[in-house]
């Protein structure tokens, strides 16, 4: 199992934001209803960024993200491994990001945080696979 890499690009913005909203249910009179209403909210959300992985076993991808996203793709059908920083909804939880595409046209967007390691076992599997990455300086 590869666990998706937690980028504080996204998680400081949404604890920023869900800290700014409960600093003003708080303030003057206390609004003890907005802080039942976003409680959900945040365990949505801590449930999203605990729960985003991706398994290879068989020569199949399974992309799991919370209860909400559930995808698997047959490793024989990837063509294209590309780096990307897409801010697009997706089942990544950082912005360090690979594009995978697979059959004609489909494509998932994650976020491996052992990305290397996820990349050399897919390309074991189907060595077939093209690799597009920008060039380190």
């Amino acid at each position: 199992m590869y666990k998706s890499k937690i980028g504080f690009e996204i998680l400081v913005p949404i604890i920023f934001l869900l800290g700014a909203i409960i600093l003003l249910s708080l303030s003057k009179e206390p609004s003890w209803l907005g802080l039942i209403i976003l409680l959900p909210v945040i365990l949505f959300i801590a449930h999203m960024f605990l729960t985003t992985y991706y398994i290879i076993h068989d020569h199949q991808l399974t992309i799991k993200s919370g209860f909400l996203f559930h995808k698997i793709i047959d490793i024989h059908t990837i063509q294209k491994i590309a780096e990307t920083n897409n801010p697009i909804s997706s089942p990544a939880t950082s912005l360090d990001r690979i594009v995978i595409t697979y059959n004609k046209h489909d494509s998932v967007i994650i976020s491996p945080k052992a990305k290397q390691d996820f990349i050399n076992h897919l390309i074991a599997l189907n060595p077939n696979i093209v690799l597009k990455f920008k060039a380190k300086s």
